[in-house]
């Protein structure tokens, strides 16, 4: 078992405040976005393997040797001999704790099938994958699931056409008829499409002035209509602030998690939480981004039904784990609380293991955790856990 030293990651719509907090650390001005745990070749968790008694590290420049060398000298020894069989010789799952000031954008995952399809496609056409406007990074899924620490707003799936056509038709803003139209006429997964498909297609500089007029009128009525004029300030003429709008509106309290699964459009507002996924970096954005949208390839991915966005709630077991049930094969996340006194939680499994503290102080093997900070565990190795405070799990599912 080794702690870990994580990076964090300045992306513009970070708090500026959560993950100090959390962590206990002052905010230095910037965004803090995301610390990814795991191993990641983008920004892989590094082993510090400090002396007993040596401070921790939690600052954004991590040092020591990267996870990734790691599972790469021994990845029978790190990771188990059935999670290399099923995954290959690296971690199938990246943690993170995801802290949201601003929204994020929309975007949408591709299922297998439609990762290995486009990734080798672009792969024979010679995209660089470095290009802005390649779309397939990887081979890989992103099944992804963000569980609230703080009370936590997100988009999560299509709603009722109906539903979208009321809340547009209620702004008063003429050039939104149209839509309105659609969303009514149609069969429901016609109406989405017809709709996404207008609004990704209109001329800019006219869906700018509907936009405008959508927020002001959206700001004016306040209630459900306020999540849109925030967001619109985010990102002001962006065609993203009426795509949103056919997206269920989510509030999650903490402990309640999303899961979200291929073809589902989603966007994470505001908020901080513990977010898990299948290690991909394959996103398809369709909105309140300045990058590059693939609208062809976009509507081929996103399915296009009306969804109960489905808060999840762990689910609790008599050894004390709580766990959130997802179909991903690629990663599992539970919770455990734990009480003084109480009897130590056994957390010995076949597979690797990343331990995360987000609350109190909790001891994991010799290792003493405070709010943000995590250990590596290879497969089968014996770990418990004691203390009081809150550890989060994720390993690889069974």
């Amino acid at each position: 078992m080794d702690r870990l030293s994580n990076t964090v990651r300045p992306y513009a719509w970070g708090s500026t405040t959560a993950i100090p907090a959390l962590l206990g650390t002052a905010p230095t001005g910037e965004p803090q976005a995301e610390m990814w745990m795991g191993a990641h070749p983008g920004a892989p968790s590094r082993i510090t393997r400090p002396a007993e008694g040596t401070a921790p590290t939690t600052g954004t420049a991590p040092t020591g040797l990267p996870l990734t060398d790691v599972i790469a000298a021994d990845p029978e020894g790190e990771l188990g001999a059935a999670t290399v069989a099923r995954y290959g010789p690296r971690l199938p799952f990246l943690l993170k704790l995801l802290a949201a000031g601003a929204p994020l954008s929309l975007q949408v995952h591709p299922d297998l099938d439609q990762a290995r399809e486009g990734y080798a496609d672009e792969e024979a056409r010679g995209v660089p994958v470095d290009a802005p406007h390649r779309t397939y990074k990887d081979a890989n899924h992103k099944p992804e699931l963000i569980c609230a620490l703080t009370p936590f707003d997100g988009l999560c799936g299509f709603r009722r056409p109906t539903e979208a056509a009321d809340a547009m038709e209620a702004l008063g803003v003429d050039s939104l008829k149209p839509y309105v139209d659609l969303l009514r006429a149609h069969p429901e997964e016609a109406a989405l499409r017809e709709v996404l498909t207008a609004i990704l297609g209109a001329d800019p500089a006219e869906m700018a002035d509907t936009v405008a007029e959508a927020a002001a009128a959206a700001e004016r009525l306040g209630g459900a209509h306020a999540p849109y004029a925030r967001i619109a300030h985010h990102y002001p003429g962006d065609p993203g602030v009426l795509a949103a709008m056919l997206l269920n509106y989510v509030q999650l309290q903490p402990g309640e998690a999303l899961f979200l699964g291929a073809g589902v459009p989603h966007a994470y507002l505001d908020g901080l939480g513990v977010e898990i996924m299948a290690n991909s970096d394959n996103v398809l954005r369709c909105g309140l981004t300045p990058k590059h949208i693939d609208v062809p390839e976009l509507l081929r991915i996103v399915r296009f039904e009306a969804t109960d966005p489905g808060v999840l709630r762990p689910e609790a077991s008599p050894s004390g784990e709580e766990r959130y049930e997802t179909p991903a094969d690629e990663f599992a996340l539970s919770r455990y609380t734990l009480a003084p006194g109480a009897a130590p939680a056994e957390l010995t499994v076949p597979t690797p293991q990343i331990l995360l503290c987000t609350a109190g102080t909790v001891r994991v093997g010799a290792l003493d955790l405070t709010p943000g900070q995590s250990v590596y565990v290879p497969a089968a190795e014996a770990v418990e856990a004691t203390g009081s405070g809150t550890l989060f799990r994720a390993t690889v599912a069974a």
